[in-house]
């Protein structure tokens, strides 16, 4: 019976490093001010770049700046967030067999 959960266990945890690997590799992004502020995350809500138009560095407009990355941010983050979803519905439902389609 432990022995039968063990193996469960470790076969989950595999999976779950698997996924962490896949979604290191995935990237996603987000814009604000229709390009103006682009940023790059992995999978793992990992930022991987960040691209900030020229005119935006100019002296007047730190607090449009500020707001865009934010904004950008945020977008890419949310995007990461649902790949991270997605792999992780996934292992799930790889392990619950029919079930899996539930969650």
């Amino acid at each position: 019976m432990f022995g039968d959960l063990f193996g469960k266990l470790q076969e989950a945890q595999s999976k779950m490093k698997e996924s962490k690997d896949r979604l290191a590799l995935i990237t996603v992004d987000g814009e604000a001010g229709d390009g103006a502020v682009k940023v790059v995350v992995t999978g793992n809500r990992e930022v991987k770049s960040i691209d900030i138009a020229e005119r935006l560095l100019e002296k007047d407009n730190k607090e449009e700046l500020e707001d865009l990355m934010i904004t950008a941010l945020n977008r890419a983050l949310k995007n990461a967030e649902n790949a991270w979803e997605s792999e992780m519905k996934g292992i799930a439902g790889g392990m619950l067999g029919p079930l899996g389609g539930l969650l």
